[in-house]
């Protein structure tokens, strides 16, 4: 599967089959995205390789470890390395729709937005942040 930015300067491409997606609602998820959450998917390093402009990819980094990086161009999100992982996150929104995909989770929703009441019982729900492990293991499916 591709993605890339709004302006199509940078791309990138995910080998292999595809983690499920997870939806954040923490406070800085919810201004990265300007929405209610943020929706991403956690891909294995050696299966994502970007295609161009990783040299127009910037940073933004809290003293709290959370980074968000996006074009220095058109300012869209961009995939970014998930902490000392080897792991990718990838925003769900900068992928081709390409194939279908799957949310399992919900995480953060002790600080959801007051207004956001459209979170389904049926899938894993969490209060706040699980742990990187916990998190990783549910969206690859592995027990």
């Amino acid at each position: 599967m591709r993605g890339d930015c709004i302006c199509g300067e940078i791309a990138f491409e995910i080998v292999g089959s595809l983690p499920k997606l997870y939806q954040c609602h923490c406070s800085l998820c919810r201004k990265q995205s300007g929405s209610s959450s943020n929706t991403g998917l956690i891909v294995a390093a050696e299966n994502f390789r970007w295609l161009k402009g990783q040299d127009k990819v910037s940073s933004y980094v809290k003293e709290t470890g959370f980074r968000s990086d996006f074009c220095s161009l058109c300012g869209s999100v961009v995939p970014n390395p998930f902490r000392d992982k080897p792991y990718v996150w990838v925003p769900a929104g900068a992928l081709d729709d390409s194939e279908p995909l799957e949310i399992v989770a919900h995480i953060c929703l002790a600080s959801k937005a007051s207004w956001d009441h459209q979170i389904p019982a049926e899938l894993a729900c969490f209060e706040d942040m699980p742990t990187l492990t916990e998190l990783i293991t549910l969206v690859h499916g592995r027990s």
